[in-house]
This record gives C-alpha cells, sequence and structure tokens, in this order.
C-alpha cells in the first residue's frame, strides 16, 4: 500500500511516501527548485517520492493533505471581519491566493497529478502531531504542537497511545507563542518564517537573566501567561491580524524604536530583545509541558511544530519538566506534516499496526557513483578517485585537520532544515579563525550565528553537559547543550558565546563514512568533533544534487568537495566555470 503526504501553499512545501507503513521517501519542494522554503505545489518532490519507488500515481492507494484549506478560510474570514475596514487592503491582496490556489487543493491534485483515487484532509495540528508521534520510538506518549497557526490552532496537547492520538485542548489563533517568536523576528528586521533561528542565536549575547534584562519585563506586558501554560496576547501590540506587518507602533514604543532594517547593526539592545522574548517562550513551553505532564501522567513526551525547532529550550526540557523521555521529529516545522499525514491515515484512520520508527533522515534523492562520475566527466571536472572507504576517510581527515574546509556529498539528501552528514560543510573545531573564515567567505552570512559540533555518540558525555541517555532528538541538531567548560578553548569554533553548542550526536549506523571520519579526526587531534553547517549559502536551500554541490563550492571558499568516491579540489577547476550556463546538471 503506497499512501502520499502533501504539504504546500504557506511555507517549506513538501512530500513524503509511505509503503506499507514505512517513510520510503521524502523531501521539500525547495531544494528541488532553489527556491527557499519554496511554497509552491510540491510537484518535484512529489516526482521525486514516486521515482524512489519506480512507481507512477496509479500505484497510489490515497492521498493526503496536511490542513482543511475550507477550515482555515473560514478563520481567515473571521479575522478580516473581525478588523474591517483595517483589513481590507490584506484581505484584497490575499484573496486571488485562495480563489486559484488554496481552496481547490483537489482540483489541483487530480489535475496536475492525474490522480483519481482518495483525496483525505487532516487537521494541521493533527498532521503534526502524527509526525511526531507515529514516527516517535513510544508506544505512549504526551504529545505538544506549537507553531504560527494552522487552521485555527497555534497550540495543542494530548495523548498518543499506540494507533490513536487525542488532542484535548488547544489554544486558537491569534494568541501564539510562534507568531510572538516571529513578531520579534520581523521587529529586529529579520524575515518571518526564515530567520526566528537567528533571533535565538543572538539572544545568548543578551541578558538571559529575567531580573536584569529590562525587555523581559516589557514584553510582559504583552502577554498574559498562566500557570496552567495558557496564554493571551494584549492586541493591541500587534497587527498582524489585519495587516502585512507583524509590530504595531504600541509595540515599537514599548520596545524603544522602530522596526530595525535588513541587514541594520546588531545593538546591544537588540541582543537584549533576543534574550526577553526566548526566555518568555521558555517561560510559556514550560508552564504547558509541566501542566501536560499533570494531566497526562506520562513520562515520554513527544513535540512537533515550528517552535519545535527552538533548540536552545530543547536541551532544557527534561531538566525544567518532569518529562523523561523526548523525541522530535527533525522536519518539526511544516515541511514535516506531509510525514504526519500518510503515518495519520495508515495508523489511526486505516488502523494498521504500527511499524514504523525513523531513526535517521537520510529520506531525499541519493546519487550512484556512475550518476556522479558521469556529471564530472560530462562537465570536464578534475578529480582524484578514492581506492576505498578507508581512503576517503584518512584523506579527508588530513584536510580538515589542515584547516581545509570540506563540502561533503554522500547518501540521500537530509530530511529537515539541518544538515546532518550528508550535505554537511565540515571544518577543524580546534581552528579559532574557522568560524569568521566560514561565515564571511563561504555561508556569506552575520558573524554573530553560532556553527554547530557534531561527535559520535558515545563521545557526546565527555564534551558536552547532555541528559543521560542521549536522546534521540541530538541526531537530528535538535538539542543545545553546555560544552564542558574545559574544553571551551579547544573547540573554540563550536562554542558559543554562552558556552554551548547545537549537538548533533552521530551513531554508525546512521552514516558510517560520517562517524569514521570524526572518530579518525579525533584519533588524529585528541578532539573526535567536526563543525558541522550546512551545505549551501546564505538564501539559498541546502545542495541537493552533485551539480549544486559543486556550484557552491566554485562560488565560494570551500576547498575540496568530497563527493561519493571522489574528491574534487576548486583551485585544480577554472572559477569562470561555475555558471550554471556551462554546466549539464545531470
Amino acid at each position: 500500500m503506497y499512501i502520499l503526504g502533501i504539504g504546500c501553499y504557506y511555507h517549506d512545501a513538501s512530500a513524503t511516501l509511505l509503503k506499507d507503513g514505512v517513510v520510503v521517501a521524502a523531501a521539500e519542494e525547495e531544494r528541488f527548485t532553489r527556491k527557499k522554503h519554496d511554497v509552491r505545489f510540491p510537484i518535484n518532490a512529489i516526482m521525486y517520492c514516486l521515482k524512489s519507488q519506480n512507481i507512477t500515481v496509479d500505484d497510489l492507494d490515497y492521498v493526503g493533505f496536511y490542513e482543511k484549506p475550507f477550515l482555515k478560510f473560514e478563520r481567515v474570514l473571521y479575522q478580516h471581519l473581525e478588523y474591517f475596514p483595517l483589513s481590507l487592503k490584506t484581505f484584497l491582496s490575499s484573496i486571488p491566493s485562495w480563489i486559484n490556489q488554496k481552496l481547490r487543493v483537489m482540483r489541483r491534485i487530480r489535475k496536475t497529478l492525474k490522480y483519481k483515487g482518495d483525496v483525505l484532509f487532516i487537521q494541521h495540528h493533527m498532521a503534526h502531531a502524527a509526525s511526531t508521534f507515529l514516527a516517535s520510538p513510544y508506544k505512549k506518549a504526551a504529545i505538544v504542537t506549537v507553531d504560527g497557526v494552522g487552521e485555527w490552532t497555534t497550540t495543542s496537547y494530548g495523548v498518543g497511545d499506540g494507533n490513536n492520538i487525542h488532542l484535548m485542548k488547544h489554544i486558537a489563533f491569534p494568541h501564539s507563542i510562534g507568531l510572538l517568536y516571529s513578531t520579534i523576528t520581523a521587529y529586529l528586521g529579520f524575515s518571518v518564517n526564515n530567520s526566528e533561528y537567528k533571533v535565538m542565536g543572538l539572544a545568548a549575547y543578551g541578558i538571559m537573566d529575567r531580573k536584569k534584562n529590562p525587555y523581559y519585563k516589557k514584553l510582559l506586558k504583552v502577554i498574559d501567561i498562566k500557570e496552567d501554560g495558557s496564554f493571551r496576547f494584549d492586541l493591541r501590540y500587534f497587527i498582524f491580524q489585519h495587516a502585512d506587518r507583524m509590530p504595531s507602533k504600541k509595540l515599537c514604543k514599548l520596545l524603544g524604536g522602530p522596526i530595525s532594517s535588513r541587514d541594520s547593526e546588531m545593538t546591544q539592545r537588540h541582543k537584549n530583545i533576543s534574550a526577553a522574548v526566548q526566555l518568555i517562550t521558555e517561560d510559556i513551553l514550560t508552564n504547558v509541558l509541566k501542566h501536560v505532564h499533570k494531566v497526562t501522567k506520562l513520562d515520554n513526551i513527544v513535540i512537533a511544530g515550528g517552535v519545535a525547532l527552538n533548540s536552545v529550550y530543547n536541551g532544557k526540557i527534561l531538566r525544567n519538566t518532569p518529562f523523561k523521555n523526548i523525541w522530535i521529529q527533525p522536519n518539526a516545522s511544516d515541511g514535516g506534516t506531509s510525514m504526519g499525514v500518510p503515518l495519520y491515515i495508515y495508523n489511526t484512520l486505516l488502523g494498521k499496526k504500527r511499524k514504523y520508527h525513523l531513526k535517521d533522515a537520510y529520506l531525499g534523492p541519493s546519487f550512484t557513483t556512475k550518476q556522479i562520475k558521469k556529471f564530472l566527466d560530462s562537465n570536464k571536472i578534475k578529480y582524484s578517485t578514492f581506492k576505498n572507504d578507508k581512503e576517503l576517510v584518512h584523506k579527508t581527515v588530513e584536510l580538515v585537520s589542515g584547516d581545509n574546509v570540506i563540502g561533503w556529498f554522500q547518501y540521500g539528501m537530509e530530511w529537515g532544515p539541518r544538515a546532518l552528514g550528508a550535505r554537511s560543510i565540515l571544518a577543524n573545531p580546534c581552528n579559532p579563525k574557522a568560524k569568521e573564515l566560514l561565515n564571511t567567505k563561504v555561508k556569506h552570512r552575520e558573524k554573530f550565528r553560532p556553527f554547530a559540533p557534531v561527535v559520535c555518540e558515545d563521545d557526546a558525555l565527555k564534551y558536552f553537559d547532555c541528559d543521560l541517555p542521549v536522546p534521540e532528538p541530538t541526531d537530528y541538531m535538535l538539542m543545545v547543550y553546555p560544552i564542558h567548560k574545559k574544553w571551551h578553548k579547544k573547540i573554540p569554533s563550536v562554542t558559543h558565546v554562552d558556552g554551548s553548542g547545537r549537538l548533533q550526536t552521530i551513531r554508525r549506523n546512521q552514516n558510517h563514512l560520517y562517524y569514521d571520519v570524526i572518530k579518525t579526526f579525533g584519533k588524529k587531534t585528541g578532539i573526535p568533533i567536526l563543525i558541522n553547517t550546512s551545505f549551501n549559502i546564505r538564501g539559498e536551500p541546502i545542495v541537493c544534487t552533485p551539480y549544486d554541490a559543486y556550484k557552491c563550492m566554485m562560488g565560494t571558499g570551500i576547498d575540496y568537495l568530497v563527493i561519493d568516491k571522489f574528491l574534487v579540489k576548486r583551485e585544480d577547476n577554472p572559477r569562470d566555470m561555475w555558471d550554471s550556463e556551462k554546466y549539464a546538471k545531470d
């Protein structure tokens, strides 16, 4: 039985294919179109999923969509009517997309895919809940979903038990933790639904003390927080309900200045505001989780929704709440809902036995040695070939320990926003200049942003103040932990300003080449840790194909590309030949 899950039209369009209850392929549309957070109907992701199993649309038993469009449209209409005439401009600008796309999902699926079978629509937060619980290792767990907004819901909690999911309570729009964080993101001059993680990183430079940070006290005027985790906005501070901007003039006045322009200098005021919204987010989530534990009396917690990507808070959950075990889907934001949809259809609606536990994120396109060699040869790219895996590992370690920057392209592309050793850039964490080098010459991004350390799971506790046992979400770079102080000066390029690191752990059965490179680097240097950052530059999606990887290397300061069993040196190839017009993409 094949079931296809689809999510699109808001941000991070994606598709997932389920075969007999097991996820066999999943990818975001942006990786194919090269348009970050692409919202369009994910035809490329769908075609990849089908091609991966050598099937056609006729082989699909069901297609599922990640929300109920008419229920969402009801909320949008209510929202605009509630704030009329202030909402007239945004209403008129948004209606065409509703009429032409968002309310015609069924027609688009049938027409574009030529699909004649059943199409099922799953509520947005149920898709989130299913994406994390039904892919988790737990037979029973408490569930919390937190994002900007689905149809009406912004926060929900419930219980997953066997095949069944019961969402017990929810908080409705416009009261939303995700929208609060996005409002501050917009206020600081960053892009919404894209740069919230920048605010999270910037927060560490601010005053992370509730008594000393003046903006923490100011932001508490914006939101009324209850002990049970419920909360309500003072809506005078927001205008996202009726305008195409988020902060109101009243909020700007409260925070002491106008909305920052993009790429403006981040002052200490900006840093303290970032810290304040992070602290308030943590307060709310801790209250929610404590209340959910009190109600459910369960030790396992699973989380999904865009706010579940707040890795700084995720690392504190088991310490600040009564829960003992945690699991978070690697693609916790809207992109991951296309996985929740087919799992919910198969396990819950059809009552089929659960047989899936997501153990690694390598669900995207992979390329054979033959395909990669053809790309290199047809484009006259100079390269050398490794004789075996051992030579590949030792040469990569030699290059990284020599402070070279490596583009690493192996296995299937990662599912979710994090590079996890399939489409990664690797560098030496012991080099104090590596962070500046990567930010300026490779990633072309803000200097304040940290880089993530990757360590083998069996070495994690030596270097990081992790929970014990090390939680699975660290495999997906979803938890930030303190780095033991004695290592700060030895791994300066992955130690954030507050002494923490956004940890990725790797197990050998997930990715043996990646694991062996890290272990071998440790034997050579005494530090079995690497810098791992996503293989892309600022503003672009993570690379998908050999063409994407080569183009990225040739346009940046990446020194070498380790792609399958081949090694490409940037200096051996003409710098003026990475232009897309001169290369065959296949």
